[in-house]
């Protein structure tokens, strides 16, 4: 039950987040969300936190993985591509966990990338996190069904096109939970600070921004009470959205489960 303090906070973001570590968030990671021209590119899964590129979490084998491709008034065409995923270990700065990659060959049009993971036992909360999570892919800017929901049990759908937005936009998206709009949603926001190195499955020492106080690592924003959120995006690169804990009483094993939403982003600076 969200405090009615943060009722009011609904659409704004929260500088001063009470939370002084970054958040758990689940990556589907490619360089470039805006192609020019189809090609192989390559698709990395990673359960990690991406300010710090801090504790990687080790990876169960995902319950699905799955791309719909649409183009303009063409029907959406679903592929599997859980079986097409290849284990692999992911090194942070702190230690090496498991993930998943996998080629994928994109084409004109929108790939709306989406995952369902195993859930992960948190230790430290003494629960589990499922996150689902989405990632779109354009090729040669033709058009798709990027703000179309796919049906994942918790979703964030874009209201703004993720793949096209300069620095100094905004992004908004809206949180469902079984395709309804999830009132006052909690969504953690986080940057990605450190270039993946896909050649070694890690991530770069360097951060690319340092931060005032440790609260900027991870902010914090609430939906309206439609489940629409709205954030301006002060720098170029990859932003995740990780709304929390959308299904009450939810539970896996017996045990309470966080039943997340994730979606990233990228932008790019204007020249």
């Amino acid at each position: 039950m969200k405090s009615s303090f943060a009722a009011l906070l609904t659409g704004t973001v929260v500088l001063g987040a009470a939370t002084m570590a970054s958040a758990h968030f689940q990556m589907i990671y490619t360089p470039e969300m805006a192609l020019e021209q189809g090609g192989q590119i390559p698709i990395k899964l990673v359960f990690t936190h991406p300010f710090d590129a801090g504790y990687t979490m080790d990876m169960g084998t995902p319950e699905q993985f799955f791309v719909i491709r649409t183009r303009g008034e063409n029907e959406p065409v679903r592929t599997d591509l859980k079986e097409e995923l290849k284990a692999i270990e992911w090194a942070s700065l702190t230690n090496t966990g498991k993930a998943w990659e996998t080629m994928y060959q994109a084409r004109g049009g929108d790939h709306i990338f989406s995952l369902i993971p195993e859930s992960y036992w948190e230790a430290k909360e003494d629960a589990y996190i499922k996150q689902n999570t989405k990632m779109i892919v354009n090729v040669g800017g033709e058009p798709g069904a990027w703000h179309e929901p796919v049906g994942l049990p918790t979703e964030i759908v874009p209201l703004a096109k993720p793949y096209d937005r300069w620095t100094g936009n905004v992004f908004q998206g809206q949180v469902l939970l079984n395709g309804e709009p999830v009132p006052n949603a909690e969504i953690e926001v986080e940057y990605l600070n450190h270039q993946p190195l896909l050649d070694s499955n890690s991530f770069a020492a360097e951060p690319a921004v340092t931060v005032p106080q440790e609260s900027f690592a991870m902010q914090t924003i609430f939906a309206d009470d439609n489940g629409v959120f709205t954030f301006g995006i002060p720098r170029a690169g990859w932003w995740g959205f990780a709304a929390l804990d959308l299904e009450e009483d939810f539970t896996y094993k017996g045990q309470p489960c966080s039943h997340d939403a994730v979606i990233w982003i990228q932008a790019k600076d204007i020249n």
